[in-house]
């Protein structure tokens, strides 16, 4: 077990000597008054400890002329996107352009929101760019990053694209990992001669960059604290049997103002029945509530007629939102207060937890129903169990690693064991992959290139068992 564990830990951790001699990072020497500015006039309100530790620790990263590849974990609203404003302003400060790649359009105008809004009264010019960005706005847009103008570019997959070009990108940031494969977040490193310093924000960690900290080679701030006034959500396990308790508790929510949301599972190998099952819960609903207006959305709907259906449960003039799980990233509709998910025993815990999140974002108690069939697998009851125990990010990462297995680590496989694991089992054999680590981080602070004699087994035993692959471990 050590040996397998040991080479795993060698391969990882040279390699990860060798990014850090290699890679040199921008230095951002100042604090300027951008950031002065912000922290002193426009702050909404007073950062949590954990925000002022995480922002003093990207701070040392960006100072450190190294390039930065740093983790954010924070749950849900626990302040995640103001952290990284601050870090985007300290890079603007020393001369450089930043960037936020979100995964979808809804999300992407969320922050590019959020962020004018803050930034209102500072001379700090924030940009969209996005799929159904127009063609005109585009043009200036590509034109006023190569020029500098633009200080913050927001934006979704469309920041990779070969026609974006920054004058000087310096920073960063990348919002829910696991929505971009590893090869399009490669694509952002390009596009300055030194990489950027990068700042990947998720809400649930996720089993490769889980297997990562476990074996670290991303480095990894958390935000442990919620601001003051959140509430945790109440998680609640139902079954579908049990429809009139059920809506009779809708129905004291909406009736004291609260909003709902419903989703229902939809996955590819299954979409045109799980569009209909949609589409029966939709009418059931209807039915069940004729007193509410209920809109749906999914992902088969124009980008337009998602964000119509978006403002309208955002204006509140539609109670109960039908949808699939398209909702699940960052859209924040501070008065919807109950998410009731059904079918969700085929939900992963990740996910289950992600779509948690979208509810407790105003200072009511929240609460999230999920509702399965009576029969369950073992697995499955786990899985619900967990999350009604549960609303800690870390304990769900872990417990859904123990269930899915560590994503392959420096390829672009996200779950399943990599390296097939012959013998141990990483979540058990933690105390040995502990070990195995510091043997490994001794070897290489000796001989980072594994070039002395005695070291010569090791080397050939690492190339036989890479099979010498292109590395997309190196991009968080």
């Amino acid at each position: 077990k050590f040996e397998e564990l040991f080479y795993i830990q060698l391969s990882i951790v040279r390699y990860a000597a060798d990014r850090k001699s290699k890679l040199n990072g921008f230095v951002f020497k100042r604090v300027g008054k951008n950031l002065n500015t912000f922290y002193k006039k426009y702050l909404p309100f007073e950062l949590t400890n954990a925000q002022k530790r995480v922002i003093k620790e990207i701070r040392r990263d960006m100072g450190s002329g190294k390039q930065m590849n740093r983790l954010l974990q924070g749950d849900v609203g626990s302040g995640k996107t103001l952290v990284a404003l601050m870090s985007m302003l300290i890079a603007i400060d020393n001369g450089f352009q930043t960037c936020l790649m979100a995964p979808t359009e809804i999300l992407a105008s969320q922050h590019f929101a959020t962020f004018s809004e803050l930034l209102s009264d500072m001379k700090v010019n924030v940009a969209l760019l996005t799929g159904s960005t127009k063609k005109k706005e585009r043009e200036s847009i590509l034109e006023e990053l190569q020029t500098g103008k633009i200080d913050i570019l927001i934006g979704t997959h469309a920041l990779i694209e070969d026609v974006v070009q920054f004058q000087n990108l310096g920073f960063v940031v990348i919002d829910e990992q696991h929505r971009f494969g590893v090869v399009q977040r490669a694509k952002l490193w390009k596009k300055n001669d030194h990489p950027p310093h990068v700042l990947v924000m998720t809400a649930t960690p996720i089993p490769r960059t889980l297997a990562m900290t476990v074996y670290g080679d991303l480095d990894v701030s958390v935000i442990d604290e919620l601001p003051p006034g959140r509430k945790p959500v109440k998680t609640i396990h139902r079954y579908d049997t049990k429809r009139g308790a059920l809506h009779a508790f809708l129905r004291d929510q909406i009736h004291a103002g609260r909003q709902v949301y419903v989703v229902f599972p939809l996955i590819e190998e299954s979409e045109n029945l799980d569009l209909r099952s949609l589409e029966e819960g939709y009418l059931h609903i209807k039915e069940s509530f004729p007193e509410f207006t209920v809109g749906k959305m999914h992902g088969r709907m124009k980008p337009a007629e998602k964000d119509e259906v978006m403002r309208r449960f955002l204006a509140n003039e539609v109670q109960i939102l039908v949808s699939t799980t398209v909702i699940e990233v960052g859209v924040n509709v501070p008065n919807a207060s109950v998410m009731v998910i059904e079918s969700a025993q085929r939900f992963g815990l990740a996910q289950l937890h992600q779509l948690r999140g979208r509810v407790g974002r105003g200072a009511d108690q929240s609460y999230c129903v999920l509702i399965t069939p009576y029969e369950l697998s073992a697995d499955t009851r786990k899985r619900i169990e967990i999350m009604t125990e549960t609303n800690d990010g870390f304990l769900i990462a872990e417990a859904d690693l123990k269930l899915r297995g560590p994503g392959d680590l420096e390829g672009t496989q996200q779950s399943g064991i990599p390296f097939n694991l012959k013998i141990s089992d990483i979540v058990r054999d933690n105390d040995i992959l502990f070990r195995a680590r510091e043997v490994a981080e001794e070897i290489i602070a000796k001989d980072p290139n594994l070039e002395q004699p005695e070291h010569l087994v090791l080397r050939q035993q690492l190339n036989r068992l890479s099979g010498n692959r292109y590395d997309w471990g190196r991009i968080s």
